[in-house]
């Protein structure tokens, strides 16, 4: 990673983990990071971060940012809280203004959802990926490949079936999944031109044909346009990675 970056985290399953798994390891490395997402997480995890800040009940929450990024060196920031329990999140000309703006190594961002599902594609509003944005990571469970197309697997099963050419009921194949990294309707989509795209291929200890996430590795980086520049292949369970590109 540069020296500062704006990262915006996309796609299936594991994205608020994997926000969260990035801010600590930035945090141990004496960096100073704002998390936050541009449209909703669970209190629960919110309250991850050292300190939770929300914009809209404190008129003075710039200060309050500023400190606790001096204290901590990790603020989660968010809207409101509202009442479904989760925290609505802060608007992409917001978070442009705070990588602009304010003294931070890293804003990470979350910016679409996915049910939990480890397979998504985005809707026409998605996903919400502020203009500064220098990195987007696009996130998507291995436990997917060999299973079916069908929503218990699958958020926004339709798209997913026009972007990658399968039916309902057919094998999720590593053709067809890295699709979804390559299409412009896909994972990518909205993303500034300028920001690097990475790959992030999580679980894969739930995963018996390990060498399926080397072959999808390898398909998404054997793009001609060169669209991703690296994939990351790992676990956040276990802890491990290693990654293929640069």
């Amino acid at each position: 990673m540069d020296a500062r970056e704006h990262i915006a985290l996309v796609g299936g399953g594991g994205k608020t983990r994997l926000m969260f798994a990035l801010a600590s390891e930035l945090q141990r490395n004496g960096k100073h990071i704002v998390t936050s997402t541009t449209t909703k997480v669970w209190r629960e995890q919110a309250l991850q971060a050292p300190d939770v800040i929300f914009a809209e009940a404190n008129s003075s929450w710039v200060e309050k940012l500023k400190a606790g990024l001096a204290r901590d060196g990790h603020v989660f920031l968010g809207r409101s809280l509202i009442e479904s329990g989760k925290v609505d999140g802060i608007v992409p000309s917001l978070a442009d203004r705070l990588f602009q703006q304010l003294e931070v190594d890293y804003l990470l961002v979350e910016a679409d959802g996915s049910a939990g599902r480890p397979v998504k594609a985005p809707a026409p509003h998605e996903p919400v990926i502020p203009e500064s944005v220098t990195e987007v990571v696009a996130v998507l469970g291995l436990e997917a490949i060999g299973r079916k197309l069908e929503p218990e697997i699958v958020f926004r099963d339709d798209l997913v079936a026009n972007i990658t050419g399968l039916r309902q009921g057919e094998e999720l194949s590593v053709h067809a999944l890295s699709r979804l990294f390559l299409h412009p309707a896909g994972l990518f989509k909205g993303s500034p031109a300028s920001a690097k795209r990475v790959v992030f291929l999580n679980k894969l200890d739930l995963l018996p044909e390990k060498q399926k996430a080397m072959m999808l590795a390898d398909l998404i980086l054997s793009d001609e346009m060169r669209q991703v520049v690296r994939v990351v292949i790992g676990s956040l369970n276990k802890g491990s990675y290693f990654i293929r590109g640069k």
